[in-house]
């Protein structure tokens, strides 16, 4: 599988099948990764089914504790167990447009190390959600590249793809988050082994079906990590 897609779930069953068919229509030799933490709804064992019919489909099942940042960790370095040379991450709510999927890869064809899919570069949006809900947006990701000094638009933007090299030398098993703020961490590693990012335009749209599991308390510790990544970078440096 050079292009593994890993999508980590929990309670998605209504949206994973027809995810499923539309990367594999935009992407038919990528390998699909789907990292459920023992959704209650069912999720893990429709994968598998899915895995049953498609042997590019494959599924990872995670025992407690729960956490989108565990999921992320343990499909990233499942991911590279497969020999991945290209590995791309996104949420299984649609807020992530499947069609972009090509772009990411020639993205990396012609030389991007990690790619994001951002909201605020030319032809980007966040139109989909409240008014309040963009503010916070767009006030998390000064506060970030600010604190951490990271040239991107878009700090907040789960849906990536990163060149093996590059998941490499982000070291996956030494990730911290157990929550959101994998996102935040990842590409802050990225960004420190000198990774070339390169950002893509994303028109958000916010999810249709199901719950989102995004709440303030979830805010607030990816903000917290934020600052722990910001000393410990001061700790490395001696100051």
């Amino acid at each position: 599988m050079r292009t593994v897609v890993i999508i980590p779930t929990y309670n998605e069953a209504p949206n994973l099948v027809a995810l499923v068919e539309r990367i594999r229509a935009v992407a038919p030799d990528a390998g699909i990764l789907v990292v459920d933490d023992r959704s209650p709804d069912g999720t893990g064992e429709l994968a598998d089914t899915l895995a049953s019919e498609d042997d590019r489909v494959r599924v990872l099942h995670r025992d407690p504790p729960r956490g989108r940042g565990l999921a992320g960790r343990d499909g990233f370095l499942h991911a590279l167990s497969l020999g991945a040379e290209v590995i791309l991450e996104m949420d299984a709510d649609f807020s992530h447009d499947p069609a972009l999927i090509p772009r990411f890869l020639r993205e990396i064809e012609n030389g991007a190390d990690v790619v994001l899919a951002s909201r605020f570069v030319p032809g980007g949006s966040d139109e989909d959600r409240s008014f309040p809900r963009r503010v916070l947006t767009i006030l998390a990701n000064a506060y970030i590249r600010v604190l951490l000094g990271m040239p991107v638009g878009d700090c907040n933007s789960g849906y990536r793809a990163f060149r093996r090299s590059a998941m490499e030398a982000v070291s996956p098993a030494t990730l911290v988050s157990a929550g959101p703020s994998i996102v935040q961490e990842v590409l802050f590693r990225a960004h420190r082994a000198g990774c070339r990012i390169v950002e893509i335009p994303l028109a958000f749209v916010d999810r249709t079906t199901g719950d989102s599991k995004l709440g303030m308390r979830l805010l607030l510790d990816g903000y917290t990590m934020v600052l722990r990544l910001k000393f410990r970078e001061l700790i490395g440096r001696g100051g």
